[in-house]
């Protein structure tokens, strides 16, 4: 299933948000900034990271595992998939 034109413009947006992050933190550590700033920079850059993260997570359970369009098989070797991937980022 392809995104939507909405999803993909949520998701963008986010992706462009970490970037903005990712490059405010590289800036604040070139100007020797407080380390306090650093950590609320990285905070906030993993909250938005975990979001797409999520984001990313349903669309692939409605997309490939809930979708009633695939077949058994199809839907087993997305949702093995899905397990693979949650279990790698949660250890």
């Amino acid at each position: 299933m392809l995104y939507t034109d909405a999803e993909r413009r949520k998701l963008t947006h986010r992706l462009s948000r970490i970037r903005g992050q990712v490059a405010a933190m590289q800036e604040a550590l070139a100007e020797d900034e407080r380390c306090m700033a650093l950590i609320q920079q990285a905070t906030a850059c993993r909250g938005a990271l975990e979001g797409f993260i999520a984001a990313m997570i349903e669309h692939h359970i409605r997309a490939h595992v809930a979708d009633p369009q695939q077949s058994e098989a199809e839907r087993s070797r997305a949702a093995e998939e899905l397990i693979r991937v949650v279990h790698a980022y949660m250890t």
